[in-house]
């Protein structure tokens, strides 16, 4: 029997990707941008496309959705989300946008068919805005030294690892934070 590399690579897992970046006011406040075509608010951000990395998806999508080129910045976090119907599983990347001075804040310029407004909110009033998995994203991506794997929102350790699989972990992990 001889492998087949074809038939390999159609068997291997696929994932969706999104990529967001997270902007700062002066205050420390968090921008939200809230969509029009569904509930809630978001960061900006959103999908990445086919053969498109993750950090040119967040820079097309804060051109596309704030009207400017921001710079965006180092890696924050990764964070892997379980599937969900109707979404299939997905890796979401979080970048630094660093803070953006009210110069720059008043060059934005939202698409009306995709955003009504935007907001700057302070991290402890995240939960009001965003989804829990996005809020513990957030907060992870804003207080963790350094870029942070997350699964669901939350940094893995070994505990919480035998709750999501039931398979022994190696000792890197950071204890106690779930």
């Amino acid at each position: 029997m001889t492998f087949d590399l074809t038939a390999h690579i159609a068997g291997l897992a696929r994932v969706r990707a999104a990529a967001g970046v997270l902007f700062r006011d002066s205050a420390g406040g968090v921008l939200l941008v809230r969509p029009t075509y569904k509930t809630g608010w978001e960061v900006p951000g959103g999908s990445v496309e086919a053969d498109e990395s993750p950090l040119a998806a967040a820079r097309r999508e804060v051109r596309e959705e704030l009207g400017v080129d921001f710079p965006v910045g180092r890696l924050l976090v990764v964070d892997w989300v379980a599937a969900d119907g109707p979404w299939d599983a997905g890796l979401m990347f979080l970048f630094d946008g660093g803070t953006v001075s009210p110069a720059a804040v008043a060059s934005i310029v939202l698409p009306p068919d995709e955003l009504s407004g935007f907001e700057f909110v302070a991290l402890a009033s995240l939960d009001g805005f965003l989804r829990p998995r996005l809020a513990r994203r957030v907060r992870e991506a804003l207080l963790t030294e350094g870029g942070v794997y997350l699964e669901g929102g939350y940094q893995t350790s070994p505990s919480r690892q035998s709750q999501i699989s039931g398979a022994d972990r190696s000792s890197g992990m950071t204890p106690g934070k779930t």
